[in-house]
């Protein structure tokens, strides 16, 4: 039987300093799209939606690019309709596809709010790092981030 590799101090403190900084960064970022009646899983599928092709994509994909259930992302899409910045159409070469698309209110939408978000993280992150401190952080969550990636794909 394996034994346990606890954390050692620098470790314990390494790791509840990520989960502090992921929950309050995400909780400020939430908090500064509150004014515009966004969450930060909206402003996620509104981003993806705004970057792809035709801005649309299959519900199926953008579930998994947001890593979101497919009940899940029916129920935000349906939030999204009813504030007219998706829509939802049937794809022609899958009869039970469905797309989200981006309507042009919820382009608009993008347009005005882009900016504030983007204000925001440079505010509340990346102001706070020197370009230094931003190229070594990247460089130690990279390795982290592909291993995830990779087991995301092997489950």
């Amino acid at each position: 039987m394996e034994t346990t590799r606890w954390l050692s101090d620098d470790e314990q403190c390494a790791w509840r300093t990520h989960l502090d900084v992921n929950r309050l960064l995400m909780h400020q970022l939430e908090k500064d799209l509150q004014p515009f009646g966004l969450t930060i899983n909206d402003y996620e599928i509104l981003v993806n939606l705004s970057e792809s092709d035709a801005r649309r994509m299959r519900m199926s994909d953008l579930a998994a690019a947001t890593l979101q259930s497919k009940s899940r992302l029916s129920h935000q899409i349906t939030r999204l309709e009813n504030a007219d910045l998706v829509r939802r159409e049937h794809c022609e070469s899958d009869r039970r596809g469905l797309y989200a698309v981006l309507t042009d209110q919820g382009r608009e939408t993008m347009q005005k709010v882009a900016p504030h978000h983007v204000a925001s993280v440079r505010n509340h992150f990346i102001d706070l790092l020197s370009p230094e401190q931003l190229a070594a952080l990247r460089a130690s969550l990279e390795p982290v981030a592909q291993h995830l990636r990779t087991q995301r794909g092997s489950g």
